[in-house]
C-alpha cells in the first residue's frame, strides 16, 4: 500500500492516479478516516492516562467517600476509553479498506488507457510470424491428435478447465521448467519450490484478493489458507516481517509452483484450450532490492524474458502496460505477448509473461525493510515479479507454431537437451 502521510500530502496526484486506472476509491474519506483516527487515538491515550492516574489515587484517599468517588471517577474514565476504542476499532477497519484499496502510484512514462488494447507495442522478438503453406490447426486439435492433451478426462476427474498433459506433451512441461531454471541459475536466481498454498494475510500483502465476488483466488473454507494464484505471493512471502541487510541486495529468488485461478467469467474462442485454466504450473521471478536497484533489476526481468523467447524460437511482441491495466500493486510493467497463430479467428498476440517494478507498495504490506550497513535506522525495500516461463500458454505456443505439414510437432531447438535429443513430436 502507499504510505498515509504520502497520500495525504499529494492527494491531488492520488486522486489523478486512480482515475487513470480506473480505480474508484474514495480519496476524500481517507482524508476524514486518516484525520478522525488520528485524533481518535490521541483522545484514547488522554483517557488511559488519565484512567492510570486515579487508579493510583485510590489507595492514598482520606475516608472511604473520597475512595468512592476515585472509584467511581477510574470507573467512568475505563467506560468512556472502552466506548473509545470500539470507535476507533471500528474507523481504522474502514480506514484499512480504503487504504488497501488504493493503487500504487504508476511510472509517469506509463501509457495513460482504459484497458489492454491502449498498451503500446515497443518491440518484436528475433523470430518472425509463422507464415505456413497448409491450413494450420489449433493446439487443442494437435493435442489429440499427438495424444499430448486430455481435457475430456479432466473434466470427469476435476471439473472444467483443467487438463492432463500427457506423453511428450508432459515432458515439454518438464523440459520448458529445466530450460528456464538453469537459465535463471546462470542469471544469479536462487531456485525454491513454494507451497501450493499460502495465509490470506500473505496474499493481501502481495495485492491478491482472497475474498469478495471479484476474487480469482480458491480459499480452503475453514482456514486463512487459500491456493496461490501465483509463485509472487509465496516468494513475495519468504521475508515478510523481516529486516534485510541492504549489502545483500538484491536477493533473486526462482520460484516453480503450481498456480490456481478461478478464472471467473473467462470463456471465448481467445481463452479455449490452455489459454486460460484453472491450474498450470509457472517458474517464476520474484527480486528484493533497493529502491535505488529496482528500476534496473526491473529491465533485466524484462531482458531475461526476451531471451528465453527469442531461445524458444517464438514470435513475440513486447508492450508497455497502459495504467489501466497495471495491477494495483505494479508501478511499471511489461507484457511478452506470443503469437498464436490459431487464438482467435485469424490468430492472434497472447500474454505469456508479465514482469511488474511493485516498488515500496508490497513490502509496507508484507513488512520487509533493509537495514544500511552502519546505520540504525532501516528503510523499506522494493519488490519485482516476472514470469519466466508459463507452461500452459507456452506449450500452447510452441504447438501451433512450430506444427509441420505432416502433423508432427518440431520441438525447439533450445528445449532438446531436456527432452533427450527428441528433435520432432509425431504420431
Amino acid at each position: 500500500m502507499l504510505d498515509r502521510r504520502f497520500i495525504v500530502e499529494n492527494a491531488d496526484a492520488v486522486r489523478e492516479n486512480c482515475k487513470n486506472r480506473g480505480v474508484s476509491v474514495d480519496i476524500d474519506r481517507f482524508l476524514t478516516l486518516e484525520r478522525e483516527t488520528r485524533e481518535k487515538d490521541s483522545e484514547l491515550q488522554v483517557l488511559n492516562q488519565k484512567a492510570n492516574e486515579v487508579s493510583k489515587t485510590i489507595g492514598k484517599a482520606k475516608d472511604a467517600t473520597e475512595r468512592e468517588e476515585r472509584i467511581a471517577e477510574g470507573r467512568r474514565l475505563r467506560e468512556a476509553r472502552d466506548a473509545l476504542k470500539e470507535e476507533l476499532e471500528a474507523l481504522n477497519a474502514e480506514f484499512r479498506e480504503v487504504h488497501e484499496a488504493i493503487p500504487n502510484m504508476s511510472d509517469p512514462a506509463a501509457p495513460i488507457g482504459a484497458t489492454d488494447e491502449d498498451n503500446v507495442e515497443i518491440l518484436r522478438g528475433q523470430t518472425p510470424v509463422p507464415s505456413f503453406g497448409f491450413e494450420p490447426k489449433d493446439h487443442l486439435e494437435i493435442g489429440k491428435d499427438l495424444d499430448l492433451l486430455d481435457f475430456e478426462t479432466a473434466a470427469k476427474v476435476t471439473g472444467h478447465g483443467f487438463y492432463y498433459l500427457k506423453n511428450e506433451g508432459a515432458l515439454l512441461e518438464l523440459a520448458l521448467q529445466q530450460f528456464a531454471v538453469s537459465k535463471l541459475m546462470a542469471e544469479g536466481f536462487t531456485v525454491l519450490t513454494t507451497p501450493d498454498l499460502a495465509r490470506n494475510d500473505v496474499l493481501s500483502g502481495t495485492g491478491f484478493s482472497p475474498r469478495g465476488n471479484e476474487t480469482q483466488i480458491y480459499s480452503i473454507e475453514g482456514t486463512d489458507l487459500s491456493l496461490i494464484a501465483t509463485a509472487e505471493i509465496t516468494l513475495g512471502g519468504v521475508y515478510k516481517d523481516t529486516i534485510l541487510e541492504e549489502e545483500k541486495l538484491p536477493i533473486l529468488l526462482c520460484g516453480l509452483s503450481h498456480c490456481f485461478r478461478t478464472e471467473a467469467g473467462a470463456h471465448g474462442a481467445a481463452t479455449r484450450g490452455l489459454y486460460r485454466v484453472h491450474q498450470f504450473s509457472k517458474v517464476e521471478m520474484f527480486a528484493f532490492t533497493t529502491p535505488e536497484q529496482s528500476v534496473e533489476v526491473h529491465e533485466t526481468m524484462y531482458r531475461i524474458e526476451r531471451e528465453i523467447f527469442d531461445a524458444l524460437g517464438l514470435a513475440y511482441r513486447a508492450v508497455d502496460i497502459c495504467t489501466g491495466d497495471l495491477g494495483g500493486s505494479a508501478y511499471k510493467k511489461y507484457d511478452l505477448e506470443a503469437w498464436m497463430p490459431k487464438r482467435g479467428e485469424n490468430g492472434s498476440w497472447g500474454e505469456v509473461t508479465s514482469t511488474s517494478n511493485c516498488t515500496d507498495y508490497q513490502a509496507r504490506r508484507l513488512n520487509i525493510r533493509c537495514r544500511p550497513k552502519g546505520e540504525k535506522g532501516t528503510r523499506l525495500v522494493h519488490t519485482l515479479n516476472g514470469t519466466a516461463v508459463s507452461m500452459a500458454r507456452a506449450i500452447l505456443a510452441i504447438l501451433e507454431n512450430y506444427q509441420q505439414a505432416d502433423g508432427s510437432v518440431l520441438v525447439p531447438q533450445a528445449l532438446r537437451p531436456f527432452m533427450g535429443g527428441k528433435d520432432r513430436i509425431a504420431r
